[in-house]
């Protein structure tokens, strides 16, 4: 039979109303006649909750012990989920990330996947067993418990699908896919049924939450198609893969926002070299003569607070702006709308900090107050003009 990997977010198990529907939906596909694999994330908040309990007993917790406390949650859900599947008559059983032969490197908080062994789950499929596992962790190569970094769950769905040679990888949340821009801040914004991986993976990249940037890397790599969906609003999806028509084009918003600046090339391989130590991914690297600059989004910093004072502390001269968002362009021919985007925020009179553009993206660094704005008007002059 066909394996199918299916991914339920927070939001969809946030209780156990929610997670009997769950079940259901997998009972269903195994029934179906599909060889099922459920990786869930904690239910709703579980995670924010353990990290600020973990914070009521030291500022800066150690990240080995913050990754033994918050893989906790996702056993809880798993548990759960195989519970309510057996009570509706399928045999179902919960593995950690650690059972499941996600194996990591060695590190805290923020590892990488470096290999996956899934015997185990092989093993239970050809049982004729549901497998459910714990998203967002796995364990490193010198045998510890380590979590994934924001988004880990999609990492390790899409990991898992690529390992077992899945058929399709189906990612579960609260919306049905993919906007051309975020529908609570434009309700006009535009379904996209179909995008490529790259497409995808650079609207993750400046804050587009529907998926993980490097779950979609892993597909890419694997070929394996992903299906953004919502858990209780059949209907429609969007698929991300290889090879699509058009695409569409989409905006996204960012906020927390900082722009750094350094003296000489120098200080900048500091800056870089203590962001990654600190899971930060930095952006729109410049060098030049007179010094370098890149762009640092605080909400995927792990302990921001510490990144920012051993960057201030070890790095000479550092200069940090603050209090920026940034209003970007994905797909389409961003190419030729250099200029259009900077005369559109203009109109509206939102400065304009900075401006970078790449193949397949054009990004406008803003005040943070005015991303919600930036993004309506680039969503209605350029995006939905297309």
């Amino acid at each position: 039979m066909a394996i199918v990997v299916q991914k339920y977010g927070g939001s969809s198990v946030a209780d156990v109303e929610k997670l009997g529907r769950v079940a259901d939906k997998v009972v269903a596909a195994r029934r179906a006649g599909e060889d099922v694999v459920v990786v869930v994330s904690a239910m709703g908040k579980t995670t924010d909750q353990l990290l600020a309990l973990a914070k009521q007993v030291d500022e800066t917790p150690p990240r080995r012990e913050l990754d033994m406390l918050l893989t906790t949650g996702e056993r809880v859900s798993m548990a759960l989920l195989s519970m309510a599947i057996q009570k509706r008559g399928v045999d179902a059983i919960s593995f950690t990330g650690s059972q499941s032969g996600i194996i990591t490197n060695d590190r805290h908080f923020d590892a990488r996947i470096i290999e996956v062994r899934p015997h185990r789950i092989e093993d239970e499929l050809a049982r004729g067993k549901v497998v459910i596992v714990a998203g967002y962790q796995g364990m490193s190569y010198r045998r510890e418990i380590t979590t994934l970094g924001r988004g880990g769950s999609d990492t390790t769905a899409i990991a898992l699908a690529a390992a077992l040679g899945a058929a399709r990888a189906e990612i579960y949340s609260d919306v049905d896919g993919v906007y051309s821009a975020d529908p609570r801040v434009v309700p006009e914004a535009r379904h996209l049924p179909e995008l490529t991986y790259e497409q995808m993976q650079e609207m993750a990249s400046v804050g587009a939450k529907v998926l993980n940037a490097q779950a979609v890397e892993f597909a890419r790599r694997a070929g394996i198609a992903i299906h953004a969906r919502s858990t209780f609003q059949p209907g429609r999806e969007s698929v991300v893969r290889r090879a699509v028509d058009g695409g569409g084009t989409a905006v996204i918003g960012q906020k927390g926002i900082v722009r750094a600046r350094v003296r000489d090339a120098s200080a900048l391989r500091d800056a870089l070299a203590i962001a990654s130590e600190y899971a930060l991914p930095a952006r729109d690297v410049s060098l030049e003569s007179e010094g370098a600059t890149m762009v640092l989004a605080t909400s995927l910093a792990p302990d921001w607070a510490a990144t920012r004072a051993r960057l201030e502390r070890e790095v000479p001269g550092i200069a940090m702006e603050s209090g920026l968002g940034a209003a970007s362009i994905v797909g389409g021919a961003v190419s030729e709308a250099l200029l259009d985007v900077i005369a559109a925020l203009g109109r509206r009179e939102i400065v304009a900090r900075g401006v970078v553009q790449n193949a397949t993206r054009i990004s406008a660094l803003v005040r943070e107050d005015d991303v919600d704005r930036a993004v309506q008007t680039l969503h209605e002059e350029i995006v939905a003009k297309e």
